[in-house]
């Protein structure tokens, strides 16, 4: 991997993270929350899943890397899940998405400090 895209890798992947571990955060919430709160709960963490989905979608545009691709399509299954309110399965699926942009992350780390950045 050259350098720039070692950075933006690492930024992206980064930032995936962590909003992906909100998104998964959120969808245990939404677990607890009383049934008649659902529906809007639901409504609310899909568009905050979408928001994320996008933000993949860009980072792997503009890095080509095959792991974002993987978290997309572990995204769009939870996104998917989580529309059935089948939120124990989607939540598995987050995580598989948060291990596929810690591997890129990691591609990039190793990169960054190859060349003495890290």
């Amino acid at each position: 991997m050259d350098l720039k895209t070692a950075i933006k890798t690492y930024q992206f992947a980064e930032r995936a993270k962590s909003e992906l571990v909100v998104g998964s955060q959120l969808m245990t919430a939404l677990i607890q929350f009383p049934i008649q709160e659902k529906p809007g709960g639901k409504r609310m963490l899909l568009m905050v899943l979408e928001s994320i989905r996008s933000e993949l979608d860009f980072a792997y545009g503009d890095t080509g890397n095959g792991e974002f691709k993987k978290a997309i399509d572990h995204l769009n299954e939870a996104i998917s899940l989580t529309e059935s309110m089948e939120l124990g399965t989607a939540s598995e699926r987050m995580g598989r998405a948060v291990s596929a942009v810690t591997t890129a992350a990691q591609a990039a780390w190793e990169t960054l400090k190859e060349h003495e950045l890290i």
